[in-house]
C-alpha cells in the first residue's frame, strides 16, 4: 500500500506550556493515525472550521475528511478549561465546533481571519495568547497536581501535599483535566512509558522506570488506553 507524505512539526507557543503545531498532509491518501491521550485539550482549524479537542480518556481515531493542513494549539494540562470558558469534564473525549461554546458571531470570525490568513498559525496563536491574558495566571495548584502525578506520587499524598481533601482534588480535576486524578495518572504514566520506550528502553524496563507493577501491568495499560499493543504503537510509521 502506498502512502501519501505527511508532515508535522511543532514549537513552544508563547502561551506558558503551550505548544503550536502544524500538520500538512500530502494528499487524501495520507494516512490517519491515533490521537493517544495525554491529558491535554487542543484548539485546532482545519477546512474552514476552528475545533475543540476535549480531554481524551482513550486513544481518538479521526475520520478520513480530506483536509491538507491543520493547524492548533495544545494547552498544557488544565489549562484550557479557563481558555475557553468551559469546564472540561464536559469536553471529555468529544471533538466539538467552536462556535458551540462561543458565541457564534465571534467564533465566525475568527474563523474567516484564520480561513484569510497567509499564517493561520500566528492568528491563532495570537487570539489564544489574548485569550489567556484575559482568564488571567494558570492555578497553581493544577500545576502542582500535574507534576506531583506526573512524578508517580500517590493521589492521596498529591492531595495532602496541596492542602485539600482527595473529594476536593476530584472535584478540581474534573473541572481542570475532564477526569478524577486517578485517570490522569494513567494518562500521564502512559506518556511517561511511550517517551521511555521510544528511546530504544527495552519494555521490562520501561515498565518499572515509569512506574508499572511489571511488563504485562504496561502492556495492559496501553492495550486499554490506545486500542493497539506496544510493539505495533512503536512501529515506524509509513510515509
Amino acid at each position: 500500500m502506498s502512502y501519501e507524505t505527511v508532515e508535522y512539526a511543532e514549537r513552544p507557543s508563547r502561551v506558558a506550556g503551550a505548544v503550536l503545531w502544524t500538520r500538512t498532509a500530502g494528499g487524501s491518501d495520507a494516512p490517519v493515525y491515533p490521537v493517544l491521550p495525554d491529558g491535554c485539550m487542543d484548539l485546532l482549524w482545519s477546512g474552514g472550521r476552528l475545533l475543540v479537542a476535549g480531554p481524551d480518556t482513550r486513544a481518538y481515531r479521526p475520520e478520513p475528511d480530506g483536509a491538507a493542513r491543520y493547524v492548533g494549539i495544545r494547552f498544557y494540562p488544565g489549562t484550557a478549561p479557563a481558555f475557553l470558558g468551559v469546564p472540561a469534564h464536559e469536553l471529555r473525549d468529544r471533538r466539538v465546533d467552536l462556535a458551540d461554546l462561543w458565541p457564534s458571531a465571534e467564533a465566525r470570525r475568527l474563523t474567516e481571519r484564520m480561513d484569510a490568513a497567509g499564517d493561520p498559525a500566528a492568528v491563532l496563536e495570537s487570539v489564544a495568547l489574548a485569550r489567556a491574558d484575559g482568564a488571567g495566571p494558570p492555578d497553581p495548584l493544577l500545576a502542582h497536581v500535574v507534576k506531583a502525578l506526573d512524578a508517580g506520587r500517590s493521589i492521596a499524598s498529591t492531595a495532602a501535599e496541596a492542602g485539600i481533601n482527595a473529594r476536593l482534588l476530584h472535584r478540581r480535576s474534573l473541572a481542570a483535566f475532564g477526569y478524577g486524578p486517578k485517570t490522569l495518572a494513567r494518562v500521564l504514566r502512559l506518556q511517561r512509558a511511550l517517551a521511555l520506550a521510544r528511546s530504544g528502553l527495552a519494555f521490562a524496563e520501561t515498565a518499572v522506570v515509569s512506574g508499572f507493577a511489571d511488563q504485562a501491568h504496561l502492556a495492559r495499560d496501553v492495550k486499554e488506553l490506545t486500542g493497539m499493543p506496544l510493539g505495533e504503537l512503536l512501529s515506524p510509521r509509513p510515509h
